[in-house]
């Protein structure tokens, strides 16, 4: 966002953050000019002669008719660099730690400080050597960035050409010029930098199709509606339904290489808890912070709206250079109701034609633009790189019929609903599995074959037994469990078993709070045997009072809390013991 600036134009007229210039006949759309006497970073979002509108990224109080714009001449764009990870931005890439130094807690307007620190020196390590072909996106150099990513210095897109010279191993800045090739446009000078604007999508070579879980350590994620590594999801739920509690789940324990949480429009006391909380989780992979895989992109309800509406972008661009550096990276958009809300705000000061409950009739395209950037993907380099979205909604009342929701379905393949009543009860994640689906099942069966072959038709079993289970309750609302056979009190029994000893997972439990995949398998198994032998049992004449008092139920209750992940002997112990009571209660009755 920095570089020459000369004045352009003069302010019109002022509509909150939405301001109107003359004298702008030479803008571009998408430019970053500088706005009133405090040099305010806006962007031109609409032409129509020389007349510019502009959306200002910071609090536009105090402008007025006649203040000057400086136009820079390039668009909105990031700086992509070792020392991302660790970082906590805005939504238009300000070091909110280095603009607290300088500000205190409140930004104070036209503040501006380097995305990146430029003065820290890295270790680089050459991988190319002079007279050696180089294509766009491979890699001419690494940088241990922390202890857990190693970052790859790629050939930035459109760059191809010979080496020329390349510096030693070393110790360097960000800026210094690392590496010279030698191309049809000229020679090129190639920095630890790379600058991209955020509203274009960084190019890969192809799309693949995903066959691997994206491994969260939530069984009711995992095992019911999964998702595949570079696939889409969507999180809706109202307040206080465990929206941010999951995210942490998912930041900690999913198999990613690389964590980009954006929260977008939450309100200031949710985003300092996530500020303050996520530096102190421990990654599990290394032992060490999680921050040393994670960016974070802080923007509050209370900060202006059209950084909010730009927060988004800035996320997922930072995901896509990761990406290409053949990374599984995860990027949590928290949450894009808020981020929708932003458009509304800013269509309205534009008085454009307002569409359904007041959003702009470009919301779909806009939330279609923002999915459609993740996918595992052939990098440019030749490596696999993917980006897993999950973007949580905020419907107003739990109305999942509202637009934004509505919308996002049509561009996610995941669907975590999240239940209110579930989330009173207590009862975590608060997963909805009636209203949840994944369309990445039949993707990813092959992979959940290999611990366990018979995975799809169990999944299936017990996805039946909740959905019949439900059924059942509507009967017992009315007339009491009583009445009913035993063969349904049956499923009224498992189905609670299963609720509690399965899709029940407590994050705060040291051996709960991850639940691997090998680990899932067994304990799925386990109650699929317990409901098919007690039916067998129950068919022969035994009363449900007589299942009911096996101690095996305790067993299969505790053992997601008491038999750590690595301890396949008992899980198997377990199953062993379960056959043995099973067939004994069977031996009775025969």
């Amino acid at each position: 966002m920095s570089g020459p600036r000369a004045q352009a134009g003069s302010i019109r007229r002022v509509s909150g953050p939405i301001v109107e210039a003359v004298g702008m006949a030479s803008a571009q759309a998408y430019e970053v000019v500088r706005v009133g006497p405090q040099a305010l970073i806006g962007e031109v979002i609409k032409l129509a002669g020389d007349v510019a509108t502009i959306q200002v990224y910071e609090y536009t109080g105090g402008l007025r008719p006649g203040d000057g714009v400086q136009r820079t001449g390039a668009a909105l764009s990031l700086v992509l660099a070792p020392g991302l990870l660790g970082s906590i931005f805005d939504g238009i890439q300000r070091p909110l730690s280095m603009l607290a130094e300088q500000t205190g807690a409140f930004l104070k307007p036209g503040v501006v400080a380097d995305a990146l620190d430029v003065a820290r020196k890295w270790r680089f390590v050459p991988r190319v050597r002079p007279d050696q072909e180089l294509r766009a996106g491979e890699a001419f150099g690494v940088v241990q960035e922390t202890r857990a990513i190693e970052h790859r210095l790629l050939v930035p897109p459109g760059v191809e050409g010979k080496v020329s010279t390349v510096e030693p191993e070393g110790e360097y800045a960000i800026t210094d010029v690392l590496c010279v090739m030698d191309g049809e446009a000229g020679p090129a000078e190639l920095t630890m930098i790379q600058r991209w604007p955020v509203r274009r999508p960084r190019p890969f070579r192809r799309r693949r199709a995903s066959t691997q879980v994206l491994v969260t350590g939530q069984r009711v994620i995992d095992t019911f509606f999964p998702i595949a590594r570079g696939g889409t999801a969507a999180v809706p739920g109202d307040f206080g339904t465990g929206k941010t509690i999951l995210q942490h789940q998912f930041a900690k324990w999913s198999d990613a290489d690389v964590v980009v949480y954006v929260g977008c429009g939450e309100r200031g006391n949710e985003m300092t808890d996530i500020l303050r909380s996520f530096p102190e989780l421990e990654d599990p992979h290394t032992g060490r912070s999680l921050m040393e895989r994670t960016v974070l992109i802080a923007n509050t309800s209370n900060m202006p709206v059209a950084a909010r509406e730009v927060s988004i972008y800035t996320g997922i661009t930072i995901a896509e250079y990761y990406r290409d550096m053949g990374y599984a990276v995860a990027l949590m958009a928290d949450s894009t109701s808020r981020w929708a809300e932003a458009l509304r705000e800013a269509s309205s000061r534009l008085e454009e034609m307002p569409a359904e409950e007041g959003f702009p009739a470009y919301l779909a395209a806009r939330l279609a633009q923002f999915y459609e950037r993740a996918g595992l993907v052939e990098t440019l380099g030749g490596d696999e790189g993917s980006i897993t979205v999950v973007g949580a909604v905020s419907p107003p009342g739990g109305d999942f019929s509202e637009p934004v929701t509505q919308h996002t379905t049509r561009f996610v393949r995941c669907f975590w609903a999240l239940d209110p009543d579930l989330a009173h009860a207590r009862h975590y994640p608060a997963i909805s599995w009636l209203d949840s689906y994944s369309e990445y099942v039949g993707d990813v069966a092959d992979w959940w074959a290999r611990f366990n072959p018979d995975w799809s038709a169990q999944r299936e079993e017990m996805m039946n037994l909740l959905a019949e289970e439900d059924r059942l309750q509507q009967i017992v609302r009315l007339v009491g469990p009583d009445v009913l056979p035993d063969a349904q009190r049956l499923v009224l029994l498992v189905a609670d078993m299963f609720k509690t000893g399965f899709l029940q997972q407590d994050a705060g439990d040291e051996v709960d709070t991850y639940c691997a995949p090998r680990k899932q398998e067994l304990l799925l198994k386990g109650f699929v045997d317990f409901l098919r032998g007690t039916r067998r049992i129950i068919a022969q004449g035994a009363p449900i009072a007589r299942v009911r008092q096996l101690p095996i139920i305790q067993d299969l209750l505790r053992a997601r809390s008491v038999i750590p992940n690595d301890d396949e002997e008992a899980l198997d112990g377990l199953l062993g013991r379960l056959a043995d009571q099973l067939d004994e209660l069977a031996r009775e009755y025969s």
